[in-house]
């Protein structure tokens, strides 16, 4: 018998000298940081298509539908005349190309975070936008997907900013960038095998620098930077009002609280957005984060003091602090309803800059640390910033200060400890309060 074979020519764009290098880079892990119109998505199509011609199962993920148009529209650019043999099947409602009785695939999908991105897998899976996407997805489903085929995986993101990190689905906004330094600096074995891309807007030669160049002079310097030279502002923790915390050394993993340390919680009151903080103090004075607790909707005061018992275990928390020094009735009905709450010890004119000075006071030499599953808390303190003069110089005042109802909680909670300068013990440690 004689097989009549067919040949078909795919095409796809002419890659520019930046796209060259990530996508033919042998590394396993990629992050590439590019600037608008760098060619971000086409180099993204480019290394899809050359995988899934290769036989392999591609997956990209992006967390809007107009992003993953755009990649789409590569793919069934360069692909429709693979389809159009039928040997290959093109599947437009759930937007996949497969070779028909294979597991041969590409395919895009919106995703941003990892319930999302679940039920799949892939032998190369790239994530588009990263700095919207929730760190989960590459945590908790993305890298397990990958490791029946020892897969790869690339990270594409523009610079975001801080003070627009609202359309982002991460619980820390700049994820993304910090991920992008620890793989260029190579400062933790982890990252051994990754490896760090960077290209401007201008490195893209099929686009004009004479519109870049008129559409900068309307752009402000921090746009500017971010978007069309893809810099990361390294500085902009310090925006951050309490980007002293050290998540390297004081976020840490779960563990059981014995039960001979002290339990302590901080309350911010509020009938639609309560929130409360509980803590552990050990016996050296560092302090455990160990339970968030902040409704989506409000509850009644009774339902608020049935979580707290939940969360503490059924044991005695040794004092609760909550509340401005305004919200005495408050504080009242919590103790009506046997949940004694005190006002906060230092409270009145000027007690928020005050109350910040004790948390970073305890931030700066690592006392405070966090439960890695506190992920509302941990999302607020990489995100709450001081609020930008007229110069766009920080002030002493805290942008839409509202919005962080733990935080406000954690403030509170920090009035019950001693500050780490001020009363110490003849052995030169820091001397625990009692009550």
């Amino acid at each position: 018998m004689v097989l009549a074979t067919k040949e078909v020519t795919v095409t796809t764009r002419d890659p520019h000298p930046k796209q060259l290098e990530f996508i033919y880079s042998n590394a396993k892990r990629k992050i590439v940081r590019a600037g608008r119109r760098a060619g971000k998505t086409v180099g993204e199509a480019i290394a899809g298509n050359e995988a899934f011609l290769s036989g392999k199962r591609v997956l990209y993920a992006a967390p809007t539908g107009e992003q993953t148009d755009a990649f789409w529209y590569e793919i069934i650019r360069a692909l429709r005349p693979l389809v159009e043999t039928g040997v290959y099947k093109q599947n437009e409602t759930e937007r996949y190309i497969e070779k028909v009785g294979s597991k041969n695939r590409i395919k895009a999908k919106t995703a941003w975070n990892a319930n999302t991105l679940r039920g799949d897998y892939a032998d190369l899976l790239i994530f588009d936008e990263w700095q919207l996407t929730a760190e989960d997805a590459w945590d908790d489903v993305g890298e397990p997907m990958l490791a029946d085929n020892d897969g790869d995986a690339v990270f594409i993101y523009t610079p975001p900013s801080l003070s627009s990190s609202g359309v982002s689905r991460a619980r820390d906004p700049r994820h993304a960038s910090k991920m992008f330094k620890h793989v260029r600096d190579q400062d933790e074995p982890k990252w051994k095998g990754w490896e760090a891309f960077h290209f401007t807007s201008f490195d893209n030669p099929h686009i004009s620098h004479d519109a870049l160049n008129r559409m900068a002079i309307g752009m402000s310097r921090d746009s500017y930077l971010r978007e069309i030279m893809a810099e990361d502002d390294e500085q902009e923790g310090n925006l951050l009002v309490y980007g002293c915390f050290n998540e390297a050394i004081c976020k840490i993993e779960r563990f059981k609280i014995p039960a001979e340390w002290m339990l302590y919680s901080g309350h911010d009151f509020g009938s639609s957005n309560p929130a409360a903080l509980f803590a552990a103090q050990n016996p050296a004075g560092d302090i455990f984060l160990f339970a968030e607790y902040a409704p989506v909707v409000g509850k009644s005061t009774f339902q608020n003091i049935e979580a707290f018992k939940e969360l503490t275990l059924g044991r005695t928390v040794l004092a609760r602090v909550g509340g401005s020094h305004q919200e005495d009735a408050s504080r009242h009905e919590y103790t009506l309803q046997s949940w004694p709450i005190a006002e906060p010890f230092i409270s009145g004119a000027g007690s928020v800059k005050a109350q910040i000075d004790r948390v970073k006071g305890k931030m700066e030499k690592n006392k405070i640390y966090i439960f890695s599953d506190l992920y509302q808390l941990l999302a607020q303190l990489n995100s709450c910033m001081w609020k930008l003069d007229a110069l766009g110089k920080p002030t002493n005042e805290i942008k839409d200060e509202k919005r962080w109802h733990l935080l406000a909680a954690l403030r509170y909670l920090c009035t019950l400890f001693s500050p780490e300068t001020v009363v110490k013990s003849g052995s030169n440690k820091i001397a625990v309060l009692s009550w």
